[in-house]
């Protein structure tokens, strides 16, 4: 599951418009509607604000590749 998946998937699961989204985690509701769809540049620090409402964040995991 992307990261833009999972994100809408709590959205839902939590009845939550993007607009209402967008107001509790402090970003603009562009933002959120990219997120959503999968930009390749985003900020951290906005991803995190959305990510906290339910409980998470991101950070660095090991890559199974090495």
């Amino acid at each position: 599951m992307t990261l833009s998946q999972h994100i809408k998937q709590k959205r839902k699961a939590n009845k939550l418009t993007q607009v209402e989204l967008s107001e509790r985690a402090g970003v603009g509701l562009r933002f959120v509607r990219d997120l959503e769809q999968g930009k390749k540049t985003l900020r951290m620090d906005k991803v995190n604000a959305v990510l906290d409402l339910f409980g998470e964040s991101l950070g660095p995991i090991k890559n199974e590749r090495q």
